[in-house]
């Protein structure tokens, strides 16, 4: 154990310590959310993402030392452990390293070795590998020819038959080149030449073929600088019949290598070694190193793309909410009809229709006028557009339509990745028994304006779609990945325990589906709950349960005023005692002149001093300072506000030096996506994204983002624009950005004082 701490520890680059607390933690059954919240003195504050990280490397390493024991156990079995191979195996870092060591301890498969061994060829092929025999070896192999030894059946039995001396010497060396093949020191030294000096090649599989590929027709790059994304896309185009696929190696180096260690000076033996090494290569060894490169090579293109779906998910589950207005949920379509459906502040459907404003149909006139009917009945405030099919032509037609009302409505771009998978699930079905399916989906675009949280938990995480290859990644790893996002961000915001439906508590930490249900079916039958500790009457759940779940858990207009915050039940009399030294009683943190008192004092409170007076942890006392100041607070305030339109741009609108202010749609490993009203979203390559040198678009932005763009390229004839984030600087955008024109100014005063001769340079010294 204390090896893998240390491990952890040097790659995640935090202490020991760190490491051994939350895995103490982990091991007791405490969930990430929960250690990450609550347990911050106890892993010095370590966030939910690198919990989460810390605890893949745990399971994978924990998996490699039973491997490394497997493997030990089983060589010793055979009576073939040596010191040498204990220690090569207790050094190995990697499963695949362990799995090298193995190889030549396999059960193997018929092989052409495996049947020169039965023949009893090996001492033979040992002699050969000694090169010390000055004898003939056609002498030395007539020994092994058993031809006349066998019996009329096994005569009949190739695998049993040595005829010559010429097939005895090559039956040896066929163990030879299986040896070479096997022997873990030659393919870790090949694997690492392969990913210093390889190259990914691509050709067509017909160049005549129109396709996505085209490309990596005939296409080159490094190995070692490869980028995920274009691994991902490879593959794919591969799968797809579009490219064929090799590696190419520095084959003469490694056969260069291989022959130092073998071939010991001029013998008989020199070219018929050389050529079993180039056997060994060419049959053995590059097939399965090229398997196993490429296999690496996509799993870490998978894992990355992986935590990019998690880094884009997560922004758009902690979309800013618009409360308090109702909405028109609108999700387009052509042949069968825009689905339309109207829901109040507190997320109740009020209305919903099918309209046909779209081809073929066309029929414009008759949807404004039942929609407008619709704006004026219910007063809606904003109208929530999906984006998928059909989506900008729906876009120009609300666009037209609200110049027909005298209400002040807007509408909104709104993600309607899984709008479908929602509308056909088992749970919309629970929810609107008496709704069409395709009018689901317009409700579940309307609702995910006003809270995209509480909807979005109603999906399955693959199915939001924000990120690259969705469909050719580890979906099961994907799966994880995005559940553990779906956790954090669920329980980073909290739930009111009250109103919330079980697809969003079985997200909470603790919570099962079961315990999920058994909740509302508590809170249906007893009504509101009073306080969280009416949460252990609830069946199945548990003190341990309660003590993960409790802090996440909100309870609006209860007995303790505290139940709105994160605070945690193990924390109230701490929290009472800090309000008591301060002059205040929880009750008065409903009473809003009280509150402001109660923040104004807390900012002058000495955290180190009162958590010795409190026996709390630094850290613990920070976050409740914090909960008191805003209690109920939603964290997702700080988000970006979706960026509201009343009109639309057509992309013969645009021209190049336009700046425009977009949203963030998807981050990519190469850029980002960001819509900036016309029907396709806009691309801001890597390189246009900053000044400096940046190797991720993370770095720079997230989903949901709003970003102001300049337009560099229009292509009408791919639908395509290029967007550069690189405006500031420029006279278009001067004066927007106040801190970065305050930096041009000074710059460009600067020049001009130096110019004059108020600023002298100090020429420099030549020698």
């Amino acid at each position: 154990m204390e090896k893998i701490i240390k491990t952890i520890a040097e790659e995640l680059k935090i202490r020991e310590n760190q490491v051994e607390n939350t895995i103490k933690l982990i091991d007791e059954g405490n969930t990430i959310p929960f250690i990450a919240r609550y347990r911050k003195e106890v892993t010095g504050g370590l966030s939910d993402e690198t919990l989460r990280e810390l605890g893949d490397r745990l399971n994978y390493l924990r998996n490699l030392e039973k491997r490394k024991e497997e493997v030990i156990n089983s060589i010793d079995e055979q009576g073939k452990l040596t010191d040498e191979t204990l220690k090569a195996v207790a050094l190995s870092k990697t499963l695949a390293e362990v799995e090298d060591i193995y190889r030549p301890y396999k059960q193997k498969k018929k092989t052409r070795a495996t049947v020169a061994k039965a023949k009893g060829l090996e001492p033979l092929a040992d002699i050969i590998m000694e090169q010390k025999e000055t004898k003939p070896i056609e002498e030395i192999a007539k020994e092994y020819v058993n031809i006349d030894k066998l019996s009329d059946e096994d005569k009949k039995n190739k695998d049993k038959v040595v005829a010559t001396a010429e097939d005895a010497i090559a039956g040896a060396l066929d163990i030879i080149a299986e040896n070479i093949s096997d022997n873990s020191k030659y393919r870790k030294e090949i694997k690492r030449q392969c990913y210093r000096e390889g190259l990914v090649e691509t050709k067509a599989a017909n160049p005549e073929e129109k396709s996505n590929y085209e490309m990596y027709y005939d296409y080159n790059e490094a190995i070692k600088y490869i980028p995920s994304h274009r691994i991902l896309a490879i593959n794919r185009g591969e799968k797809e019949d579009f490219l064929k696929v090799k590696l190419a190696k520095p084959e003469e180096k490694i056969l260069a290598y291989i022959e130092r260690d073998i071939i010991k000076g001029e013998t008989q033996f020199t070219n018929m070694l050389k050529e079993t090494i180039l056997d060994s290569f060419k049959r053995l060894i590059e097939p399965s190193i090229e398997r196993e490169i490429r296999s690496d090579l996509t799993e870490k293109a998978e894992e990355k793309a992986i935590k990019v779906f998690g880094q884009n998910s997560k922004q758009l589950l902690l979309g800013a909410p618009i409360k308090g207005k109702t909405v028109m949920g609108f999700d387009p379509a052509y042949r069968t009809g825009c689905k339309i459906a109207v829901i109040d502040d507190t997320g109740k459907v009020l209305d919903y229709t099918t309209v046909y404003p779209t081809a073929p149909q066309n029929d414009v006139e008759n949807a404004k006028k039942e929609l407008l009917k619709l704006i004026e009945k219910h007063k809606i405030d904003m109208i929530a557009i999906g984006n998928g099919t059909a989506s900008r032509e729906s876009e120009m037609f609300v666009a037209d339509m609200l110049k027909e009302t005298n209400r002040e409505v807007c509408y909104v771009i709104v993600s309607e990745a899984g709008a479908s998978v929602y509308s056909a699930s088992k749970l919309a079905t629970e929810e609107y028994p008496d709704i069409n399916v395709s009018i689901r989906g317009a409700i579940s675009i309307a609702r995910r304006l006003q809270d995209p949280l509480a909807e979005l938990v109603k999906i399955d995480p693959k199915a939001i779609g924000v990120g690259q290859y969705q469909h050719d990644v580890n979906q099961k790893r994907l799966a994880e990945s995005l559940t553990g996002v779906v956790e954090d961000s669920v329980n980073k915001v909290g739930v009111d325990v009250n109103t919330a439906t079980p697809s969003l508590l079985s997200y909470v930490a603790g919570i099962n589906n079961t315990i999920a249900k058994n909740i509302v079916k508590y809170r249906d039958e007893n009504g509101k709950l009073k306080n969280r500790k009416q949460l252990l009457k609830v069946p199945k759940l548990g003190k341990v349960a309660y003590e993960q779940c409790a802090g996440f858990l909100r309870i609006f207009d209860g007995d303790n005023p505290l139940e709105v915050t994160a605070v945690h039940p193990e924390s109230y009399k701490a929290t009472e005692k800090l309000l008591n030294k301060l002059g205040f009683d929880k009750k008065d943190l409903k009473d809003k002149e009280k509150l402001e008192e109660i923040r104004n004092k807390l900012k002058s409170v000495n955290v180190a001093k009162m958590a010795k007076e409190l026996e709390i942890g630094e850290m613990t006392l920070t976050d409740i300072i914090a909960e008191l100041s805003k209690p109920g607070r939603d964290p997702r305030e700080d988000m970006p506000k979706p960026i509201l339109r009343s009109d639309v741009l057509k992309l013969e609108d645009l021209k190049e030096g336009m700046v425009l202010t977009g949203t963030v749609r998807n981050v990519i490993d190469f850029g980002a996506f960001v819509d900036i009203g016309v029907k396709h979203d806009g691309l801001v390559h890597i390189s246009e994204m900053s000044d400096k040198f940046i190797k991720n678009p993370s770095e720079i932005v997230s989903v949901g983002d709003i970003v102001k763009v300049k337009v560099i390229k229009i292509d009408t004839e791919r639908q395509k624009v290029g967007l550069s984030m690189k405006v500031w600087c420029s006279w278009v955008f001067l004066g927007t950005d106040l801190k970065n024109t305050l930096v041009f100014l000074f710059a460009f005063l600067s020049y001009i004082l130096y110019t004059v001769g108020v600023f002298k340079v100090c020429p420099q010294k030549h020698p």
